[in-house]
C-alpha cells in the first residue's frame, strides 16, 4: 500500500499529529535540572497513550511506538535513552539537546526530531553555526526529495551548506525510505560518506509515492563518531534466523514480536 491510497495518507497524518504533539510537550520540558531518562520515559508513555486512542474499534490495527524517545545532549550523536540501571544525565543551561521519536498507526510510521538549546536566549558562536547549518540543510534536503532527483544530490548539498558554516555533517548517517512496518527501507541517503562508504553506498532515484524520513546531523567538530561508555539500549529485530537455545531467550523474542513487531524498541521496557 502507498500514499496513493487515502486511508494510508490518513494513517500517516494521524501518526504525524501524535509525534508532533509529544515533541512539543518534550521541548517545553527541556529545562535546566531535568532528568534525561525521566523525559525519555515520559515521551514513550505519551506516545503509547496517544496511539492507543486511534482506531479503537478495529482490534486488528497495530499501533504504538515506531522509535523510542531519545534525548541526546551536546556531543552525543543520537539514540541516547538510558536504562534504569545506567547513570542518568541532567540537563544544564546552554546544553544542545536533540530529541528524536516516532509513532506508527497500522505500520505507517512518522518520525520526528528537533534540536533545542536549554534555557533559550540568544545563541552565538559555533553553537549557532551548527544550529543554522542543520536548519538550512534540512530545508534544502526536504525540497530535493522529489521524483526525478537522486540521493547523492542531497548528500552533496548538505555537505556544501555545512561547509559554509565551518561545520561537518556527521559521517555515514543514513536517512531511510519508510515502508509499512519497516523503518529502514531499502533506499537510503548518506551524509558525509568516507571514501570507502562512497564506493559501497548505492545511488538511488526518488519515485512517486515513496515516503522518506530525512535525518540531518551537523557537528562543530570533525563529524566523526567515537565509541564512549553509554550502552546501546535501542534494538530492533533483523530478518536473520537463529535457533535460540535458552527458554528465557525464546520468551524474550516472542514478547518482542508481540509487543513491538518489527519496530525499534528500548530494552528498558523489558524490565526483567
Amino acid at each position: 500500500p502507498t500514499i496513493a491510497d487515502d486511508l494510508v495518507v490518513t494513517k500517516y497524518k494521524m501518526s504525524a499529529e501524535i509525534v508532533n504533539k509529544v515533541l512539543k510537550n518534550l521541548v517545553n520540558e527541556c529545562q535546566p535540572g531535568k532528568s534525561v531518562r525521566e523525559l525519555c520515559i515520559r515521551g514513550d508513555s505519551q506516545l503509547n497513550e496517544e496511539t492507543s486512542k486511534a482506531f479503537k474499534k478495529d482490534k486488528k490495527v497495530l499501533k504504538g511506538i515506531a522509535f523510542p524517545t531519545s534525548i541526546s545532549v551536546n556531543n552525543v550523536i543520537c539514540h541516547y535513552s538510558p536504562l534504569l540501571s545506567e547513570p542518568d544525565m541532567e540537563l544544564a543551561e546552554g546544553d544542545i539537546v536533540k530529541l528524536d521519536l516516532g509513532a506508527h498507526i497500522d505500520g505507517f510510521i512518522a518520525v520526528v526530531a528537533h534540536t533545542v538549546v536549554v534555557g533559550g536566549g540568544v545563541i552565538t558562536g559555533s553553537k549557532a553555526d551548527a544550529l543554522m547549518a542543520a536548519h538550512l540543510c534540512s530545508e534544502a534536503a526536504l525540497r530535493l526529495v522529489k521524483p526525478g532527483n537522486e540521493t547523492y544530490e542531497i548528500t552533496e548539498t548538505v555537505s556544501k551548506i555545512a561547509e559554509a558554516f565551518d561545520c561537518k555533517p556527521v559521517e555515514g548517517m543514513l536517512s531511510h525510505q519508510l515502508e509499512q512496518n519497516r523503518i529502514d527501507g531499502e533506499k537510503t541517503i548518506i551524509q558525509n560518506p568516507s571514501e570507502a562508504q562512497r564506493k559501497e553506498h548505492e545511488k538511488f532515484d526518488f519515485s512517486v509515492h515513496e515516503v522518506y524520513a530525512i535525518d540531518v546531523l551537523i557537528s562543530t567538530g570533525e563529524g566523526l563518531g567515537r565509541e564512549k561508555d553509554a550502552k546501546i539500549t535501542i534494538y530492533k529485530k533483523t530478518d536473520d534466523s537463529y535457533m535460540l537455545k535458552m527458554k528465557t531467550s525464546r520468551e524474550f523474542y516472542s514478547k518482542v514480536g508481540k509487543q513491538f513487531g518489527t519496530m525499534p524498541f528500548n530494552i528498558r521496557n523489558m524490565e526483567e
